[in-house]
């Protein structure tokens, strides 16, 4: 799986021009799933974007995750973060998993951070979305579970 973490005060996605999810404060989650992907990799990248220390304590170090901070979550899948664009002009999305197995994982990793006490908003699966974001720092993080 690949996950880019956008740490946030304010995070929105909008289908057919309506708000479907909304966060104030926490982390927006792209999230990809990758061909090989299955539940113990959801469950372990639930805990890791949970526990991640991505806030600053009061000393302005990121000593805080999102547990620490009470911050919500806003989790969009996004397949196109398996882009291969090693040939041409044209990316190619081979290595995305297919929409099932893609949607299930996605869905499993929502519960997971759920699962630990945080509020989560979701994007709409395959649907084309305007997701909106206010970046805080700014401060982005990638997460590929292949480098672990």
């Amino acid at each position: 799986m690949r996950a880019l973490l956008q740490r946030v005060t304010r995070a929105a996605v909008r289908v057919d021009g309506t708000e479907i999810a909304a966060i104030d404060g926490g982390l927006l989650v792209l999230l990809g799933v990758g061909h090989g992907d299955d539940d113990a990799t959801a469950d372990a990248l639930a805990r890791r974007i949970c526990e991640l220390r991505m806030f600053e304590d009061e000393d302005g170090r990121t000593n805080r995750s999102l547990l620490d901070v009470g911050g919500a979550c806003l989790l969009v899948s996004q397949f196109t973060l398996y882009a291969d664009t090693g040939r041409g002009r044209r990316p190619g999305f081979t290595h995305a998993a297919p929409p099932d197995t893609a949607r299930a994982l996605w869905l499993r990793v929502a519960d997971g951070i759920r699962g630990q006490g945080i509020d989560v908003g979701l994007g709409q699966f395959g649907a084309e979305m305007a997701v909106a974001l206010v970046n805080d720092g700014p401060f982005t993080i990638w997460l590929d579970t292949a480098d672990r």
